[in-house]
């Protein structure tokens, strides 16, 4: 799934080609689409035909439009493969379209929601006063946001009696991070990812989200990790921050900073990818 830097590439491209427009029409073309949308197909389109699109927003991997003199958003799950793409209105449908969001003005573009595994959809949601769709409020603030509390953080952390990749993945303690920039994070870091968080001090803390933030500038500046077609920015472009991943992905290739082979484990339906002279495994009831 994608993480904080591919959702915040998609984010500033909506920031530049769809904030401030008046939506015209509304076509679901897949109900599946609008299912988490209680009122179903109709209803969506109905609600949101008319509306101005307010500056697009980001928390951690969520990304929605708020709707002004609305208390309405419209919540993007990008799911698997869900791409928000801003495209001629002349354009060939893509194969995989499901939902097109034609504008009032005459800039001849219109945005579409396309997703080949119908994982992902878009909804409307209340906002709560903090400015957040309600079904969010409880995702906690990401690594790059100016209000996250690093020394909160690092309370919290040693209190969740659970390994370190564990706690950033948690979504209600820090979000955001998802299985490739913890990987990476952590290699930077030197820590293994079994690492206990109640072994983790302060300056230990502190270092790890130094290297949560690089890392994910340096996606970022890159536009993101794209292993395929299915992440790309609101111009259908990919990221290429894949060719410089420390960690991810590499099994057997040299360590990039001790030379030994990198390693693979089986990791909570996913994979973990670290150096073993680097990392070093904690030790048993540590």
């Amino acid at each position: 799934m994608p993480e904080l830097p591919e959702v915040e590439v998609v984010r500033r491209g909506l920031e530049r080609w769809v904030t401030g427009r008046v939506v015209k029409t509304v076509e679901v073309r897949h109900p599946r689409a609008v299912r988490r949308h209680l009122a179903g197909p109709d209803g969506f389109a109905k609600s949101l035909a008319g509306q101005r699109i307010g500056e697009a927003m980001r928390r951690g991997k969520y990304l929605w439009l708020p709707l002004d003199d609305s208390p309405y958003s419209v919540l993007a799950h990008l799911g698997m493969s869900g791409q928000l793409l801003v495209q001629p209105e002349d354009a060939t449908d893509e194969k995989h379209l499901r939902i097109r969001i034609r504008f009032e003005d005459a800039l001849g573009t219109e945005l579409r929601f396309v997703d080949q595994r119908t994982f992902g959809g878009l909804s409307l949601h209340e906002n709560t006063p903090d400015g957040l769709p309600d079904v969010i409020a409880h995702i906690a603030r990401d690594p790059l946001d100016p209000l996250f509390d690093d020394a909160a953080f690092h309370t919290a952390l040693r209190a969740r009696r659970t390994t370190v990749k564990r706690a950033l993945l948690d979504q209600s303690l820090i979000s955001g991070v998802g299985n490739i920039y913890a990987d990476e994070a952590l290699w930077r870091s030197k820590l293994h990812y079994e690492r206990p968080t109640g072994t983790m001090t302060r300056p230990r803390t502190a270092e790890l989200l130094g290297h949560i933030r690089d890392v994910m500038n340096d996606a970022l500046s890159a536009g993101g990790t794209s292993f395929d077609s299915l992440y790309v920015n609101v111009n259908g472009e990919s990221g290429y921050f894949d060719r410089s991943l420390d960690a991810y992905g590499r099994e057997g290739e040299p360590c990039r900073r001790c030379g030994t082979p990198m390693r693979r484990r089986a990791w909570m339906n996913r994979s973990s990818y670290f150096c073993p002279r680097c990392q070093r495994a904690p030790r048993p009831g540590v």
